[in-house]
């Protein structure tokens, strides 16, 4: 039987090395990818990849072996993120490489599929158009598939704050979208006598 994040993190506190491996085989891929969608830069990205897992060790006898281990991992990426956008001061960021992922264009029709590319590179912009408070929300609900409560311990704020800023982000992002197909299709009057 595989073992549970907490049988994992109790024998990581007593010193077992192959404990923390098999944490780091089970979770590296949800921290890189969250580190990379929030400062769009691979090395930057494994850097915090192992940032994150050698704070795992540090802090081992600190972590709740009663809680599932993800959240905590949440939140020490996103404040490590937070950490590398500020001092470079990199405050926009694009998630194409995240969203391809997990919205691949139909392969069956080429029209069919020139649409989604389109649609998927106004998501994208306007994603990336977002302020950053609102585009980590998004991030962690939309692509990660966190919950609200999930998403409140992982950025340190209300549950409330975070249905707000879900709110407004999606309200930013449908006038984003609907403004620029207003732009795509211009009203055209036709005179046809």
């Amino acid at each position: 039987m595989k073992d549970a994040d907490g049988q994992l993190v109790t024998r990581m506190q007593a010193g077992d090395l192959d404990a923390l491996g098999k944490l780091y085989q089970r979770y590296k891929s949800m921290v890189y990818r969250t580190a990379f969608a929030i400062t769009r830069d691979e090395r930057t990205a494994e850097d915090i990849l192992q940032e994150t897992f050698l704070r795992v060790y540090t802090y081992a006898d600190s972590i709740d072996e009663t809680l599932p281990l993800g959240p905590w991992l949440y939140r020490v990426t996103v404040n490590q993120s937070y950490t590398w956008t500020n001092r470079v001061k990199r405050w926009f960021y694009s998630v194409q490489d995240v969203l391809d992922r997990w919205m691949a264009p139909s392969r069956w029709l080429p029209e069919k599929a020139a649409e989604e590319e389109e649609w998927r590179r106004i998501l994208r912009q306007a994603i990336d158009a977002l302020p950053p408070k609102h585009r980590i929300v998004v991030i962690l609900h939309y692509l990660e598939g966190l919950s609200l409560k999930e998403i409140s311990y992982v950025i340190d704020v209300p549950e409330g704050t975070v249905k707000s800023r879900l709110y407004y982000a999606r309200e930013s992002l449908r006038e984003t979208i609907l403004e620029r197909d207003h732009r795509l299709v211009p009203e055209v009057a036709y005179d046809f006598t």
